[in-house]
């Protein structure tokens, strides 16, 4: 069987999250997904695993079908999420809602269902790439030798982008041990030794180190920003907490049974840890205390709000009052002053104040208009008794 070897994906991402990209830009990248899609999807149809010796497997052999299962559900959730930019694109009629919304398409994670993790568009495609290049690989059993000098050379580019991948100790150390293993392949090789089968080995070695560095780096990167998040969010909350206990303060100092309700202190969560495990305990515990703030502050805001209610219930009654007549009897005087007093008291005692309010609207009220007496008419003249 004659194998092809995927080429890397030249796909470029328009945009970035949070900064919608315009439609040209869209359209440029609609136009070349299609075209990977095509072209990758054409060389897995060409990869065929059934050329193997029957069970049971070997190692390798088990390894290079779940890779082709990999990079075949890799590819599937490329193609639905394509299929999701496209329906949103809608044959250009974009405006920025549509275009923002494309733009979080191909910047977001996508879950492959694969095992490898929520990965971004362009990272499910070079790693289906690297996949599909390796499969290819493992599959050609041509000895000629520039085909082995071909296969060295792509595992030599393989291992420069594991290189800028591995971001701890134990990721480098991986890579080094791979890179060696590879020198040795190569200078056995220049002495005439037969290494197809060494080099085979370090082909799956190499594709699965490469497919471990992407998922990592994808996590790694997803821990960045969940970690940017909550200091965004602890910063925000650190912020409105002054505001809600001057709130607090003010509702203890002007009403007389002000809620009994603590307001956290956003200080004591400290900064947000760097493990996943311990980042989203603070995620959850800021949640609670978002959460908790925006009680407190509706709960002492809503008698200082009754209370400003009430002074201008009893404001408009005044003036009702004034025009029909009754601000100016005893009464309605002796009310006002009682309705007054208990509103503008500190503590102010809301139920009492707003009983003597609803009374000064009674006395106040408006008086129904008397009926006019019903006229008698007289008798004609003439008319008999």
């Amino acid at each position: 069987m004659t194998s092809q070897t995927a080429r890397p994906t030249s796909l470029t991402a328009p945009g970035s999250l949070g900064r919608p990209a315009d439609a040209p830009a869209l359209l440029t990248f609609l136009t070349d997904l299609e075209a990977w899609l095509r072209e990758r999807r054409a060389e897995l149809d060409q990869l065929d695993p059934d050329s193997l010796d029957p069970e049971p497997w070997t190692p390798a052999e088990l390894a290079l079908r779940d890779d082709l299962v990999l990079a075949m559900g890799l590819w599937q959730a490329a193609r639905a999420r394509a299929d999701e930019l496209h329906q949103v694109w809608d044959s250009g009629r974009v405006l920025e809602v549509e275009r923002e919304r494309m733009t979080s398409l191909i910047w977001g994670r996508l879950d492959t269902g694969t095992g490898a993790g929520t990965l971004s568009l362009l990272e499910a495609a070079r790693l289906c790439d690297t996949l599909t290049a390796s499969i290819s690989s493992r599959l050609n059993h041509d000895p000629d030798a520039t085909e082995l000098r071909r296969r060295r050379q792509a595992l030599g580019a393989a291992l420069v982008r594991c290189e800028d991948l591995a971001g701890t100790p134990e990721e480098q150390t991986r890579v080094a041990d791979l890179v060696r293993r590879l020198g040795l392949v190569a200078s056995q090789a220049d002495r005439g030794a037969d290494v197809a089968g060494r080099l085979g080995e370090l082909e799956t070695d190499v594709a699965r180190a490469e497919r471990d560095l992407i998922v990592a780096v994808a996590a790694r990167q997803q821990l960045d920003r969940d970690r940017d998040r909550a200091q965004r969010l602890r910063t925000a909350l650190a912020n409105s907490a002054p505001a809600v206990h001057t709130l607090a303060e003010r509702a203890r100092a002007e009403i007389a049974d002000p809620p009994r309700r603590a307001v956290p202190d956003v200080g004591r969560l400290g900064d947000p840890p760097t493990d996943r495990g311990g980042l989203e305990d603070c995620l959850s515990r800021l949640g609670r205390v978002e959460q908790a703030l925006a009680q407190a502050r509706e709960a002492f805001s809503a008698p200082l709000r009754q209370r400003a209610g009430l002074r201008y219930t009893l404001r408009t009654a005044h003036e009702r009052a004034q025009g029909n007549g009754r601000a100016e009897t005893a009464t309605a005087r002796a009310a006002l002053d009682e309705a007054t007093a208990a509103v503008e008291a500190s503590p102010c005692d809301l139920a009492l104040a707003a009983a003597l309010v609803e009374q000064y609207e009674v006395v106040t009220r408006t008086l129904p208009r008397s009926a006019p007496a019903p006229t008698t008419r007289s008798a004609p003249p003439g008319a008999a008794s």
